[in-house]
């Protein structure tokens, strides 16, 4: 018998040969056909195709069966009788090399792998963690020394240290081969490359694990084992080897060179063979594959049905097989090539979605199952995709239809087991988190993942909560006081879990009012009864985290490592019953983990050896269900190669990305002066461009990113993109221009760009009908921002018990905030602020805030009475100060401020306070109802840490009025105390006795003013408004206008606050805020705008009520 090699430009061809061949019954009626493929992708579509012609009836419904499909590598390692327990299989011979690498580091000869490892002269330890990945490395070295040069591994086995291709082994790398024999001898079995002449004779003879007719389906490159245990196979079986090959008149020019064996491979004699120049640059695989072949193999050819080409891509493939060099011929423009240049990822998938719709929509016969789309970077992409097809649904979240693009069913494959299956991705949350800092958020991205979540029984509103309960409890990282030790920071308890968590449950059963504390826990004050189940589900999970971190410090053997897993895996999370494969697949990889080292050393590893233990175990694994399930299929280039599509993407091929730029090995010796057929990676890649290049029947579509996303500055496509735009220049020209510049389509950076929906060339790029309403808009020109309400709404009805009652809290919130007022009191909004990330790191120096927060409640406990000491000690316990002798120095400072101003209203709290109930009828029949707090005699004392604002004025104002309607007979004022400027510590503001006709008509004003501020927001604020009125009795009003404009643009202005930005916009200036003058209300007259006239109707009563005296303004 022989080696029989099939040939074909296209997969399909050699499908429908080898369905051929396999329908000639075998000899033995029992055994099974074995075609050996190079992907899972691949087998699916084998065997679907074959499916087509074996068994087949009248129809094309038929059935592929008793065919194995197994990868060439298991195919070879069955004909030479290899185990699975092979200890020389690399996932087992990390395990003795780890052993011998830690026995023989010291010596003289492996100084250099010592060196590196950090187990000699390394005393800063920082190479600690490259033990089991410099193993793991070295051991896939050795196994591509036995699959690729045999040979010198048999000279190393006689202790001659040759390079297996009539060399020697560089002079950097001669430990490599005393390490091979000190393994060698631990493993005490001779390694592959040493057996496989022994093999191959055995095979020759007819032995080996499999049947009479093997075939070899679609390897585009083979080791020199694997090609010589084919060839000893070919003497006593029929093997058939089936080539994808892009050209068969490259195959003549290569095999008229004779054959040439297995030379260097910068001495190839067929390097410039190939006239096309993309030959020359893409297929390098295939031809040195060509020239390995047994010299007395046969070669039979399958070429396709021919037709002149017609299409420009017919052109490309029609040149590649017949091996022209390209000359530029007019064609009419088609779009059978088109190479999308985009800004970025995010837009490279929304292109490629629009894309792949308009092929769809032009074309009913096309259905998504003949699309493939190849990326060479999934998981980079995955999201992107996720969320531009639409996982979530095909209806917009207002009930509209979405995009039709997120009706497309896409599948995504090659994705990592960390991504498709949670539990594995808690486990690698949990190895991250073994050396991290367990800070607030980290924990708590945890406590969200779905299989904790569904374990500690978290929903949305849990998780909200927790995160406010844990900022509010001081937590910033670190689980407790020997977690931050190894951090150098043991001394330091505050803001650790341990801390935050005694908070939290003391403070279910205590109360935080009370200068009261157990142990070092002060209760936290915001924890209600509701909160009780909840903190104690938190304070379970960080407890187990804790239990499962504890035995991943230092050095551990594998089995504890595995174990300490695997409590990761039971105290944290929980699987649903229809989603049991997960807890099935977890366990599966921990067990290949542990049998992969059993009966090998257990040696000792530390972190990072264990991540790189499990990285290989949770890479992408696609199955064969990943493919050809009539939906559109997105994988890497490999899967799929030379599958036949009528439609080929290729998305995210970017310069510095594909190929993949891999540096020269330093450690591996064939990479020193690789022979032909050698491995290298970028050549790979570029075979698979080929590949794809030829298995497109009709649409070939490119997409890259053209354009920086942020910059806008130029980027190239990847190289090969661009030989392959040089080419198509070179092959064609379209209407007397260079082919590119039809192909190339650029695209704006924006989705809206009103290009993308341009009707020239017969109909828009974009489907997405939200991005035509954002086009329409633009094109439309700015236009003035719409008003916050058309007009005022109706009147709001009274707030109180009765129709007539309005409610001084109510009231005082609005005098305060008029615009927030009317936000929450009529709306029912909340305007939010620019939300920030909570801080993490240990409170060193504070901000502002957090300083008035220290202060504030200093103040509030002074003046209700609490001992100095006591009062700092709670603030310790606390967590709010920073550590040491930095907290010390800020709680003095602070203290002193607050001492200060608890001094001046000293006088006032001699008198006790009380609440008092009041009911302020009004001449208009409207009655101010609720409590004053704070009343000390006849006096209203209110007392803040901050500086002394209008705010705190205004609401004093309100309050007053209501006590001296409510209760003419008592002399009534009103004194409030702050924070001073730069000369003065303290300030205050004083209301002297008022009389209640006065107060009588002012209230109602100011509850006339919030039945219209509840209709619509007013130009009314708290600083700016102030301001005005401040300067109207000694300036102009243009004068005053400017110093309210000053006020509100100023960092801490008005115009930045939140619900003024929510009605009015971002930066908008306080002239287009103003309004135009009403003329209504007392004391309106004279104003240029309605601000004005706000300002002074709030604001002028209070002012004189203040000085005593009535203000005249110019």
């Amino acid at each position: 018998m022989t080696l029989h090699v099939h040939r074909a430009e296209r997969a399909d061809r050699l499908a429908e040969a080898l369905a051929e061949v396999l329908a000639v019954p075998p000899a033995d009626p029992f055994a099974a056909d074995v075609v050996a493929v190079p992907t899972r992708g691949v087998e699916r579509w084998l065997a679907q195709r074959l499916a087509h012609r074996l068994g087949a009836g009248p129809g094309e419904d038929g059935v592929c069966a008793r065919v194995e499909f197994p990868p060439p590598a298991e195919l070879v390692a069955r004909a030479r009788g290899r185990a699975e327990d092979d200890p020389w299989r690399p996932e087992r011979l990390v395990w003795p090399l780890l052993a011998v690498v830690d026995e023989c580091a010291g010596e003289d000869w492996c100084a250099p792998l010592g060196t590196y490892l950090g187990l000699v002269g390394d005393a800063s330890g920082t190479r600690a963690g490259r033990r089991f990945a410099a193993a793991r490395h070295l051991a896939r070295l050795f196994d591509a020394y036995g699959e690729h040069r045999p040979a010198m591994l048999r000279a190393w086995a006689a202790k001659e240290d040759e390079d297996g291709a009539g060399g020697e082994v560089p002079p950097d790398l001669r430990w490599q081969p005393e390490l091979w024999r000190r393994l060698r001898d631990r493993v005490a079995v001779p390694g592959p490359g040493e057996t496989l002449p022994e093999h191959c004779e055995v095979v020759a003879r007819g032995g080996g694990d499999l049947p009479g007719r093997v075939s070899l389906f679609g390897p585009t490159r083979l080791a020199t084992a694997h090609l010589e245990v084919l060839e000893a196979l070919a003497r006593t079986r029929e093997v058939h080897l089936w080539l994808p090959h892009p050209s068969p008149a490259l195959w003549d020019a290569v095999a008229g060179a004779g054959p040439v064996g297995s030379p260097r491979r910068a001495a190839d004699p067929t390097a410039d063979a190939a006239a096309h120049p993309l030959l020359r640059s893409l297929a390098r695989d295939a031809r040195e594959l060509q020239l390995r072949l047994p010299a007395g193999a046969t070669d039979v050819h399958h070429p396709a049905p021919g037709h002149p080409p017609t299409t420009l891509l017919e052109r490309l493939q029609d040149d590649l097989r017949r091996d022209h060099a390209p000359v530029p011929t007019e064609i009419p423009p088609d779009e059978s090539v088109v190479v999308h240049s985009c800004h970025g990822p995010d837009r490279q998938v929304e292109v490629l979605r629009e894309a792949v719709l308009g092929l769809l929509a032009d074309d009913p016969t096309l259905e998504p199952r003949d699309v493939v789309v190849m990326c060479p970077d999934v998981e980079t992409f995955a999201p992107l995709i996720t969320a531009a097809f639409g996982a979530g649904g095909s209806d917009g979240s207002d009930g509209t239809a979405g995009h039709p693009g997120h009706r497309l069913a896409v599948r995504l494959a090659d994705r990592a087991l960390t991504q498709v299956n949670p539990l594995l991705g808690v486990l690698g949350t949990v190895l991250d988190l073994a050396d991290a800092r367990l800070s607030a958020s980290e924990l708590l991205d945890l406590a969200e993942s779905e299989p904790v979540r569904r374990r500690f029984r978290f929903d949305d509103d849990d998780l909200e909560r927790l995160r406010t309960l844990v900022a509010r409890a001081g937590v910033r990282w670190g689980l407790d006081r020997e977690h931050r030790a190894s951090y150098r920071l043991g001394g330091v308890a505050e803001n650790t879990w341990e801390r935050g968590l005694d908070r939290l449950l003391v403070g279910v059963a205590m109360s935080g009012d009370e200068q009261v504390w157990l142990d070092t826990a002060l209760p936290l004050d915001e924890v209600d009864s509701r909160d009780a189940d909840l903190v104690g589900r938190l304070a379970e999970l960080v407890d187990r985290v804790g239990e499962v971190l504890h035995p991943m410090r230092g050095e551990q053997p594998l089995g504890t490592w595995l174990d300490a897993l695997t409590l990761a895996v039971d105290a944290l999370t929980a699987t649903p019953p229809s989603e049991v494969w997960q807890l099935t697949q977890t366990r599966a990889v921990l067990a290949e983990v542990r049998g992969a080292g059993a009966g090998a050393p257990d040696p000792l590893l530390t972190l990072h050896d264990v991540r790189a233990v499990l990285a290989d175990h949770l890479a992408g694994r696609p199955t064969r269900a990943n493919f050809r399930t009539g939906t559109l299929t997105v994988a890497t280039l490999l899967p799929m190669r030379s599958v036949p599509h009528r439609v080929v993407c290729l998305l995210g091929l970017d310069d510095q990305v594909f190929p993949r730029e891999t540096a020269t090995d330093g450690d591996d010796v064939l990479a020193r002066d690789p022979c032909v057929g050698e491995r290298d990676a970028a050549a790979e890649d570029r075979q698979l461009l080929l590949d794809a290049v030829l298995a497109a029947t009709e649409r070939l579509v490119v997409v890259h990113s053209g354009a920086d996303e942020r910059t806008n500055a130029p980027r190239p496509p990847a190289v090969p993109i661009g030989e392959l735009l040089d080419t198509l220049d070179a092959t064609a020209t379209v209407g007397g221009r260079p082919a590119r510049e039809h192909v190339v389509r650029h695209h704006p950076l924006q989705p809206f760009a009103p290009r993308n929906f341009s009707t020239r060339a017969g109909r828009p790029f974009s489907f997405d009908a939200a991005q035509l309403a954002g086009a329409r808009a633009l094109v439309a020109g700015r236009a003035t921002p719409p008003r916050f309400l058309d007009g005022p709404l109706p009147a709001h009805p009274r707030d109180g018990a009765a129709p007539t009652d309005v409610d001084l809290a109510d009231l005082v919130r609005f005098v305060e905030h008029p615009v927030r007022a009317f936000l929450r009191q009529r709306l029912s909004l909340v305007a939010r602020g620019e939300e920030e990330e909570p801080d993490e790191a240990l409170p060193v120096d504070p901000d502002g805030l957090e300083v008035y927060k220290i202060g504030k409640r200093l103040l509030a406990d002074r003046l209700a009475g609490h001992d100095v000491s006591a009062c700092m000690e709670a603030e310790r316990r606390r967590g709010s100060l920073p550590p040491g002798a930095l907290g010390v120095a800020l709680l003095r400072r602070v203290g002193q401020q607050a001492e200060k101003i608890r001094l001046a209203a000293a006088p006032l709290w001699e008198t006790p306070a009380h609440d008092l109930t009041v009911a302020a009828a009004l001449d208009d029949g409207t009655t101010v109802v609720g409590t004053v707090p704070g009343v000390r005699g006849t006096t209203l004392a209110s007392v803040s840490f901050a500086r002394l604002a209008a705010k705190h004025r205004a609401a004093a104002w309100v309050q007053v009025l209501a006590l001296a309607v409510a209760y003419p007979d008592q002399p009534w004022s009103a004194t409030t105390i702050g924070k001073g400027g730069r000369e003065e510590p303290t300030a205050a503001a004083v209301i002297p006795r008022i009389d209640p006709e006065r107060a009588r008509a002012a209230l109602t004003d100011l509850v006339a003013l919030r039945a219209e501020g509840l209709r619509e927001p007013l130009p009314l604020f708290a600083k700016a408004s102030e301001r005005y009125v401040a300067d109207r009795p000694r300036r102009t009003t243009r004068q005053a206008f400017d110093a309210a404009r000053r006020s509100w643009s100023a960092d801490w202005g008005d115009g930045r606050d939140p619900a003024h930005v929510l009605v009015w916009g971002r930066d908008r200036p306080l002239d287009d805020v103003a309004g135009a003058p009403t003329g209504a209300g007392p004391d309106a007259g004279g104003e240029s705008t309605r601000f004005g006239e706000l300002a002074v109707r709030l604001w002028r009563p209070l002012r004189e009520a203040e000085s005593g005296r009535e203000e005249h303004y110019r």
